[in-house]
């Protein structure tokens, strides 16, 4: 009987995730909002909560993550991660710098203390790789000039998710400095080797997984990827980032075959994960902290474009691109919630897990609305002063020529 239940469940999300993504195309917008609208309403204290298919969501919703931070890693080589760490480190410290301060200075400012800004700063830091590759890929913007410098930006925020996690781990515990600095080094190593490994081996690990059966590579890319984000998620590393080393490892013939045979199951298990933030999260908490969150939530999605901004200019990207850039690092997402998780699981403090719940649903939706309109959003406003500045320029002449004349004129 559970069984039957289970499958009457994920066989209705799915059907309904489908007829949502036909709505969401038939208007021209991100299917990701309506994903999440649609977990609210069949989660706790939704309209109509499930309950035998949770579980399975959830799983499902952890392979989403992890498969959407694959294909991102796919569409690069391991040449080019270097490089472009090297080139745009800068634009990682100038993110953490504008984009962490709001949320430590909102967290003091509501008297959580030291350990919650902490938190609420990684909260605010940290866009959501998830959704920004899912954007990415349905705006047609993989190729485009300015996503290396989108990606550099994403890239150094969840490598130093390998530093902050467990300095965060160790803060709402209580743990001691020494055990705290044995986990941080343990994180930075694997993270490192995974790293290494990637970068030097990667043509061996291409023809390891190399095979003309498409069944074959689609079972050992899938299995290798799986086993290595749990593997680094066990030693204190993000899944998240151990699924796009995999990804950067492969190269050639075998990437491009990977990234055809596993766009169906991406798809598929990215809208799981969307819905499945969306249940775990109750609208009866949203809101007593929906003012606090919709004012940290208009600080940071401008800090970031801002962010965005400065790291394509230093690029040398064209304007309407560093424009793009900003928009697409707006949303916020898995990491937020993860990071807030640590502290609402400690009883740090009890608003903060509802603030940053409200504070990333409001910028999950937001997210894909800036990636796609702050472009036309700021070329139409530079128009609109230039024309400004233009008429200004015609009048001004005659108005000079008006006050130079003799008075009799």
């Amino acid at each position: 009987m559970h069984s039957a239940v289970l499958l009457i469940e994920f066989g209705s999300i799915i059907l309904g995730l489908g007829l949502l993504g036909r709505v969401a195309a038939r208007f021209g917008i991100s299917a990701i909002p309506l994903y999440l609208l649609a977990g609210l309403a069949f989660g706790e204290g939704g309209l109509l909560p499930l309950g035998a298919s949770e579980e399975f969501i959830a799983t499902g919703a952890e392979i989403g993550v992890i498969l959407l931070l694959l294909m991102l890693g796919l569409e690069y080589t391991a040449s080019d991660l270097v490089s472009n760490l090297k080139a745009h480190y800068p634009a990682g410290l100038v993110d953490c710098a504008l984009n962490a301060l709001p949320g430590a200075v909102a967290a003091l400012l509501l008297g959580w203390g030291p350990v919650a800004a902490v938190v609420l700063a990684g909260v605010t830091w940290i866009s959501s790789s998830g959704v920004i590759a899912k954007v990415l890929g349905e705006l047609g913007r993989i190729g485009n000039r300015e996503t290396p410098v989108i990606l550099s930006v994403l890239v150094l925020e969840d490598l130093a998710m390998a530093v902050y996690l467990p300095i965060v781990t160790a803060l709402v515990a209580g743990v001691g400095l020494a055990a705290g600095s044995v986990t941080l080094a343990i994180a930075l190593g694997v993270a490192g080797l995974v790293l290494f490994a990637a970068v030097r081996y990667g043509r061996l690990i291409s023809r390891f997984v190399s095979s003309d059966d498409p069944e074959k590579l689609l079972l050992v890319v899938l299995g290798l990827t799986i086993l290595v984000a749990g593997v680094a998620q066990q030693l204190q590393v993000s899944a998240a980032v151990g699924a796009f080393l995999v990804g950067i490892a492969l190269s050639g013939e075998v990437a491009e075959g990977a990234h055809t045979l596993l766009s169906p199951l991406r798809d598929l298990f990215a809208a799981v994960f969307f819905v499945f933030f969306g249940l775990h999260t109750d609208p009866a908490s949203i809101p007593p902290v929906l003012l606090p969150a919709l004012a940290l939530a208009v600080v940071t999605a401008l800090t970031k474009i801002a962010t965005g901004y400065w790291a394509a200019r230093r690029a040398g990207i064209s304007v309407k691109g560093r424009w793009r850039t900003g928009g697409a690092l707006v949303a916020r997402g898995e990491f937020s919630i993860v990071i807030a998780g640590l502290a609402v699981t400690a009883g740090i403090e009890p608003s903060l897990g509802p603030l940053a719940t409200a504070y990333v649903l409001l910028l999950v939706v937001l997210g894909p609305l800036t990636a796609r309109y702050t472009e036309p959003v700021a070329m139409w406003w530079s128009r609109r002063g230039a024309a400004r500045a233009g008429a200004a320029d015609a009048v001004r002449p005659e108005e000079e020529r008006r006050a130079q004349a003799p008075v009799g004129d």
